[in-house]
């Protein structure tokens, strides 16, 4: 009976290879705020890990990012959005 360990070349060279260093995503945006717009739709205010804010608009679609630390954009958004969610 021959074994397939017959057939199986011997291993040359170094020792297994490292596993490459493993991809780690960022954390997900957290949700600092919703602002409600005048047609009955919500603006989130996402803030990121690097302390940078977002917003995503349920009526328009509208997405924004910005470096402030102020929410004013979002605000700004949502007074003047008058698309509804449906």
């Amino acid at each position: 009976m021959t074994s397939i360990l017959t057939f199986a070349p011997a291993l040359a060279g170094p020792a297994a290879e490292p596993e490459p260093d493993v991809y780690v995503p960022p954390s997900a945006p957290v949700t600092v705020d919703s602002l409600p717009t005048p047609a009955g739709a919500v603006v989130y205010v996402y803030q990121d890990t690097d302390g940078s804010l977002s917003s995503d608009c349920t009526g328009c679609g509208e997405y924004a990012w910005t470096l402030h630390v102020t929410k004013a954009f979002a605000e700004d958004h949502a007074r003047d959005c008058h698309r509804s969610a449906a």
